[in-house]
């Protein structure tokens, strides 16, 4: 059963209602609709995010609050719960349309361009900062990903980066030690991906066959086994550093338990203030 939070610092019935028209073009859907009205404080947004996590649900909003509405928006991206915000957008586009401020909420344009430049921001971040380039800077970064070929460093990079997070990643390659900057960065911020040498191997065995062989030993189960034995090692020397299986996960699931881990270590990044 697919649980859907409706949120509101009113009544919730207008994004009921806007959730009820969209869900006629879905009949038949296994969904709970669970709504949560009255969330006037950035301590009850939190909970309620909190709440739809636990429940593996998502969010339907209306929160015009500014304070209130940027709870939800940066709970929600710690704690890889999707949020929707219905009256956001429509304020904003009147904003600009009507070239005059909310009466009652004055600054929730701005805000809302705050999280759309946020997100282009961390987006070019990730593509900077991919496959190890530009080592020198990888301080900013709130996420650093580390492994060895093959471990999906680029698309959850991109995946985290859509949800605001500034990421970086770095590959380990075989007898050459990687830059010396990450040991200087804060250990909660590091993630080192791990997985089976089989299923490993066979993922390289697909890009070798799309090269024509030109991979070499790049795809042989035993490099591989042994590759990852030495990015353990290295993993081991730095014990602060939280080791991740994605060993037949998808991306998403991979976001979340780093996401999980992120938070139980605490300390918001620089950029998590925004």
């Amino acid at each position: 059963m697919n649980k859907i939070f409706v949120v509101s610092d009113g009544t919730g019935r207008t994004a009921e209602q806007a959730l009820n028209a969209a869900l006629v073009q879905f009949p038949g859907a296994p969904v709970e609709i669970i709504v949560r009205p009255g969330v006037r404080t950035p301590q009850k947004a939190r909970r309620v995010v909190a709440e739809a996590a636990k429940a593996r649900g998502f969010i339907v909003h209306t929160i015009v609050t500014d304070a209130v509405r940027e709870a939800v928006v940066n709970a929600g991206r710690q704690g890889n719960v999707e949020t929707i915000d219905l009256m956001g957008p429509l304020i904003a586009r009147l904003t600009v349309t009507l070239a005059k401020s909310p009466s009652e909420k004055p600054g929730l344009f701005s805000q809302l361009n705050k999280s759309y430049f946020r997100r282009i921001e961390s987006v070019e971040f990730a593509f900077r900062h991919d496959d190890g380039q530009r080592a020198e800077d990888l301080r900013r970064a709130e996420l650093v990903l580390l492994g060895v070929s093959r471990t999906f460093k680029t698309p959850l990079s991109i995946y985290l980066a859509f949800r605001g997070w500034f990421v970086a990643n770095v590959p380990f390659v075989m007898h050459q030690e990687p830059p010396a900057v990450l040991d200087r960065i804060a250990p909660a911020r590091i993630f080192c991906l791990d997985t089976n040498a089989r299923q490993l191997a066979e993922l390289r065995r697909a890009r070798n066959d799309y090269l024509q062989g030109a991979a070499g030993s790049y795809a042989d189960q035993e490099f591989v086994r042994i590759e990852l034995m030495e990015a353990r090692r290295f993993y081991a020397r730095h014990p602060g550093w939280a080791v991740v299986n994605v060993t037949n996960k998808p991306i998403e699931e991979i976001a979340t338990e780093i996401l999980a881990v992120r938070g139980r270590a605490g300390g918001a990044g620089r950029h998590d203030q925004l």
